[in-house]
């Protein structure tokens, strides 16, 4: 699976894909679900490649780690989802 830093800067720099409608899904640690955002709502400034910010629909901007990217949806097609790890159990603690 190639990384999801290699991934948006592929969709930002490629013009062929200029033209698709692409989302990003995050994990939303308050509200405890997948938050969508468009891609033209995020913006990597700053300097870092760490994380990007989120402008919500709402007006509030969210700084977004990389890490708690889960899924990235081009024309409404599921394109990149990471791996959800698994859920420790009793002998493995």
């Amino acid at each position: 699976m190639i990384p999801i830093r290699d991934l948006l800067s592929r969709i930002r720099s490629d013009p062929e894909l200029r033209c698709s409608k692409f989302e990003i899904g995050y994990r939303d640690r308050i509200a405890r679900r997948i938050a969508r955002v468009p891609l033209d709502r995020v913006e990597f400034a700053g300097g870092t490649r760490l994380a990007f910010d989120a402008l919500e629909e709402d007006g509030a901007v969210h700084t977004v780690p990389l890490h708690r990217v889960r899924a990235v949806w081009r024309d409404g097609t599921l394109i990149w989802e990471r791996a959800v790890p698994p859920v420790p159990t009793e002998a493995a603690r």
